[in-house]
């Protein structure tokens, strides 16, 4: 079964020309793009950079599993 998130994303027309965005649910997560179509593909870059940093460092006991999930 396919897993999707959906996210909204402000997209913003840049003063000196193009396009940038932001998605307010990750907090930092934001893009620009030339065109409407390079931004596009540039926010999927971006979410999948922001969502796939290690926040901190985890230490496993052996009681412990380790669960991958798309979204």
């Amino acid at each position: 079964m396919e897993v999707i998130m959906k996210l909204k994303t402000i997209i913003h027309e840049a003063e000196e020309g193009g396009y940038w965005a932001e998605v307010p649910s990750i907090p930092g997560c934001a893009t620009q793009g030339d065109t409407f179509e390079e931004l596009l593909k540039n926010i999927y870059e971006a979410v999948e950079g922001c969502l796939s940093i290690d926040i901190k460092k985890t230490t496993l006991t052996d009681g412990d599993r380790i669960l991958e999930i798309a979204v």
